[in-house]
């Protein structure tokens, strides 16, 4: 497959041909990683299969560039104008600049910091408030048993090497792929065979055991700074660790992630909610990762706000009782079989993926449409979001489905929100750690009749064996006892042996006996699955500023940030047209309104045009300016301008607050507005009189729509 390079180009058929090699790199990747995982040692069959994904990627390269010669569809987003916006308007800012700086660490300035929280505020109303959901605010330090428990102290872990004098660390399978290309620079004359040879290590550095990498940096000579040999290798977790306490011996970590203080606290959540299932908690706070190498701004930081939601449900019953509120909500899905075959998203219902199974149960697919409501809610271009499924070979084992919203930036397609159906794990392995049981039940309109294990324990047999530990045994045995098709195999074991191990516990069979009978049950008890949606807010808060800057056509140098009324920094500016007492106070009247409503306010009284000071405006994203001139002062009215589309509008002075405060709250819309008043003509570029020369006005309306022209005839 070539990139065709004719006059009359298919550019259709040339899409195709781009989405199919892209699920061949997406399917040849997973090989890949499957290889590795699972014949790590086997380096032929990784030098192939990384050949070939090499080449896919070349090829597809060439097609999109293709694309973008005859298309003209390459994004003009300029990344130099974007950047130097966002850092001389005080959006983002590098943290501890003037001490030079720490990679991966970033302060948010007044408009980002007001950004952020007003979106965080639509994200608390659209998710926490709407679906009654338990809102908790839990501790950042985390001790090590909970993170041990979960997984996290052996997860998100790379081969570390240290400098034997300085101790400064590197990470090891990084400084193998460096040495094989200096390694090679260094021998020109090897043949193909003999860089074949190295290359093939290079390929699989990240799939090497500690002892294997150590002796492959010995072999490429690799030294540290000081000159002599790195260290041993030894895994380095991307946790940020500490000790809880001045003694120094209870080991904590800063948390990865939110969403363990939720789980350990299920049962008082459970408590709270009378018992009732299923329900909803949720958390906003800050997850620490220790990244080696961060990069892409705030796509990857050390430190980040997370947004997660955990829903627990019956794991026989993941139907949702609002999913046919949402189930006509189209959704752009981007399957695994599609990823793996056509290479091209589809556009689905949300009850038409779960009725055909594409996603596995309503509960998922109910939190991957409000979702994409809250995107569109807060401005994100609805035509840079996906839903991307997990493949097999990236799924936890124990997940059942797993979806990622993706958008799309100048980085590409980047993971913003996380959509997975764990199942029951994270209650399960918490449960057995703690020997607390992390169960709900549920009422059955019917009774039903059940096999069940009938149990007498021989109290003194177990308290000799388990001491302190006797109640937790006996109510572990009860609970299986619950069902005798998960009691019966330890009864046959105790029947066969005379002995068996349940949990780590070793049960003789002098400790109990037992008789099969049945019972009514009126409920059941089960350990709650859990779907999480989690929302990585700063990769959202970037994305968002890409989605809202543009340049404005007449003027390259004059950038606007696009900023929806609900989630701008600042609702409104007020800007006198003189410096004269009289203006100015007219202008704190009406900036002291629309603040004791609530809504932020820009006011800008210095001697630049005006033109000059709706650019300043535009540039943070205000999306209304009220400009107090003088016929504000001979008749009360002010001018008031719209930031996309720099149309004006002239209203009394008093429905200002009013009409901002409806359209930011989504009463009203700026269409409306402009049915209802006056539109005015301002030559926004005068640099001289910037006085809107306007007189009274009179709104025709025709079939074509309303306009407004003069009352009386301009000579």
């Amino acid at each position: 497959m070539s990139p065709a390079n004719n006059d009359d180009l298919d550019l259709t058929s040339l899409q195709d041909q781009i989405d199919a090699l892209a699920a061949q790199i997406t399917k040849q990747g997973a090989k890949v990683r499957e290889i590795k995982k699972n014949s790590s040692s086997d380096a032929d069959a990784i030098a192939e299969a990384v050949d070939v994904l090499q080449k896919l990627k070349i090829e597809h390269k060439e097609l999109v560039e293709t694309m973008e010669k005859n298309s003209g569809s390459k994004d003009d987003f300029n990344r130099q104008i974007f950047d130097e916006l966002i850092l001389r308007k005080m959006f983002v800012v590098p943290s501890f600049e003037i001490h030079g700086g720490v990679k991966g660490l970033f302060d948010l300035g007044p408009p980002a910091c007001a950004l952020k929280a007003a979106m965080i505020d639509v994200w608390r109303k659209h998710f926490i408030l709407n679906e009654a959901m338990l809102e908790m605010e839990c501790t950042c330090l985390t001790p090590e048993s909970v993170l041990k428990t979960s997984g996290h102290v052996d997860r998100f872990t790379d081969l570390m090497v240290k400098d034997v004098e300085s101790g400064e660390c590197f990470r090891a399978d990084k400084l193998l792929e460096d040495a094989i290309d200096a390694f090679l620079e260094n021998n020109p004359t090897f043949t193909s065979e003999e860089r074949e040879e190295h290359l093939r290590i290079q390929r699989q550095a990240d799939a090497f055991s500690p002892g294997e990498i150590d002796d492959l940096l010995i072999k490429y000579d690799c030294k540290g700074p000081s000159g002599k040999p790195y260290s041993s290798s030894f895994p380095f977790n991307l946790m940020f660790k500490t000790s809880i306490g001045p003694e120094g011996t209870s080991v904590g970590y800063l948390r990865p992630e939110t969403a363990q203080g939720l789980f350990v606290n299920f049962k008082r959540l459970l408590d709270f909610n009378a018992q009732k299932m299923p329900f909803a908690a949720a958390q906003i706070g800050l997850g620490f990762r220790n990244e080696i190498a961060p990069r892409g701004g705030l796509l990857r930081v050390r430190e980040f706000c997370m947004g997660e939601i955990e829903h627990f449900v019956n794991p026989l019953d993941k139907s949702h009782p609002k999913f046919s509120t949402i189930e006509d909500k189209e959704l752009v899905l981007f399957g695994r079989e599609d990823q793996l075959g056509s290479g091209k998203t589809k556009t689905v219902t949300a009850g038409d993926a779960v009725s055909t199974g594409l996603i596995n149960n309503e509960t998922l697919a109910y939190f991957m449409a409000p979702t994409q409501l809250f995107m569109e809610r807060i401005g994100m271009d609805p035509k840079r979001l996906r839903f991307r499924q997990h493949l097999e070979t990236e799924m936890a084992h124990y997940a059942c489905d797993c979806w990622d919203l993706e958008i799309k930036s100048s980085y590409g397609w980047v993971e913003c929100v996380g959509h997975a159906d764990r199942a029951c794990y994270d209650l399960d392995v918490h449960s057995k750690a703690t020997k607390t049981p992390m169960v709900a039940t549920q009422k059955l309109d019917d009774p039903v009749e059940k096999e069940v294990a009938k149990l007498k324990f021989d109290r003194k047999a177990l308290g000799q064996a388990f001491k302190g530990d006797q109640r937790v045994v006996s109510g572990l045995l009860e609970s299986l006892a619950e069902d005798w098709n998960t009691f019966e195999p330890i009864a046959n074991a105790l029947d066969r042996n005379g002995s068996t191990v349940v949990d780590g516990y070793e049960i003789t069979k002098d400790m109990m006996t037992w008789t099969k009978t049945v019972k009514k049950v009126h409920e059941i008890k089960f350990t709650p699955s859990v779907i999480e949606p989690s929302f990585g807010m700063g990769r959202i808060l970037y994305s968002l500023l890409e989605h809202s800057f543009y340049q404005r056509d007449a003027d390259e140098q004059r950038c606007v940030m696009k900023f929806n009324p609900q989630v701008a920094p600042q609702k409104c500016a007020v800007l006198p047209i003189s410096s004269n007492p009289e203006t100015n106070a007219v202008v704190d009247e009406i900036a002291s309104s629309l603040m004791e409503s609530d809504l932020s306010t820009r006011v800008d009284k210095s001697t630049a045009s005006l033109g000059r000071r709706y650019a300043r405006s535009d540039e943070v994203g205000v999306p209304f300016a009220v400009t107090v001139d003088f016929e504000t002062l001979a008749d009360g009215t002010v001018t008031l301008r719209e930031r996309d589309s720099t149309v004006q509008i002239r209203l009394p002075k008093t429905d200002v607050t009013r009409l901002i405060f409806d359209i930011v709250h989504n009463r009203s819309s700026w269409e409306e507005v402009k049915k209802k008043y006056p539109v005015v003509t301002v030559n926004e570029d005068d640099e001289g009189n910037n006085n809107p020369k306007v007189g009274p006005t009179t709104i025709v309306k025709t079939s074509r729509g309303a306009f407004s022209r003069p009352t009386e005839n301009i000579i």
